[in-house]
Parts: structure tokens; C-alpha cells; sequence
């Protein structure tokens, strides 16, 4: 299947939804934190005992447990469904910062969008091997036509 390439005004038109997106995993991840914080805490307590039938913390730490697996399952399907079922990426620390790449087309190759969270409207489009740190301003022109390129010679079948 080919890749997606986004025109900069469609991946804009997306980034009120990513925010909404990168938002949620945020507080999703933010529970299993806190709540592998207090199981931590419970383990410290009882050690082996947390899951014999008599303890008094068992039920809260199971509790705990089964939000934490609730909370990871839906932040795997946020990115499966949201993120990576749209053609978006997370590059390496993304989640962590907050970033999203939108594979686009620009002279003849593949290249990046870069977004950070928290950023308007689209400012900057990198190499595929560059990253954040080879982060370059989008022109006008490459405004306009980015994304307007496809087939590419690397892809093997063609475009939408």
C-alpha cells in the first residue's frame, strides 16, 4: 500500500484533533504513572503477601492493576487508530515531547511535517533521517506543493 502524503493544509486541519489526541495519552499516561506509583507503594508494604486472599491491600492493588492494563490497552489503540491509522508518525521521543511527523512529498522524496504540540499551524518539515534537530522552515512554496507529488519512484504501486 502506498504512503500517505499530506498537503500541509490537510495535516493542519488534523492538529485541533492531534492536540485533543496527544492530550488524552498524556493524562492516560499520567494515570498509569500515578497508579504504578501507589502499586509500588503496596508492593514496598507487602511484598508477596499483596496477593494472598487474607491482605487488606489486595483488592486496591488488583484495582490498580486492572486500570493501568485498561489505560495501556487505550493508549495502544490511540495510536493504532488515531495517530498511525491517519499515516501520521511518532518519531523517537515523540509521545515524551509531543511530536508528530506527516509524510509529505517535496522535490521528488519523502519528507517529513513536523509538529510540535502546542504549535498552531505547521512552521517546519525535515528529512526523513534529519529529525527534530534538522528541522527547516516551510516556504510558501513549499506550502503549496507539498504533498502534490505522487507516485514517487520508490513507491511500488501508485497513489490515491
Amino acid at each position: 500500500m502506498p504512503r500517505r502524503a499530506f498537503r500541509v493544509d490537510e495535516a493542519e486541519a488534523l492538529l485541533p484533533v492531534m492536540e485533543r489526541v496527544l492530550a488524552e495519552l498524556e493524562r492516560q499516561r499520567d494515570e498509569v504513572r500515578a497508579r504504578g506509583d501507589k502499586l509500588e507503594v503496596l508492593d514496598l508494604l507487602w511484598g508477596t503477601r499483596l496477593g494472598e486472599p487474607g491482605c487488606p491491600d489486595r483488592a486496591e492493588a488488583a484495582a490498580h492493576r486492572a486500570a493501568v492494563a485498561a489505560a495501556q490497552r487505550e493508549m495502544r489503540r490511540m495510536v493504532e487508530v488515531e495517530v498511525a491509522g491517519r499515516g501520521i508518525r511518532f518519531p523517537p521521543g515523540g509521545l515524551e515531547h509531543g511530536l508528530l511527523d506527516f509524510p509529505t512529498t517535496w522535490e521528488g522524496r519523502w519528507v517529513f511535517l513536523c509538529w510540535r504540540r502546542g504549535e498552531p499551524r505547521l512552521r517546519a518539515w525535515h528529512e526523513v533521517d534529519a529529525g527534530f534537530a534538522g528541522r527547516q522552515r516551510i516556504t510558501p512554496a513549499q506550502r503549496a506543493g507539498m504533498g502534490a507529488q505522487l507516485p514517487l519512484p520508490d513507491d511500488p504501486t501508485p497513489g490515491p
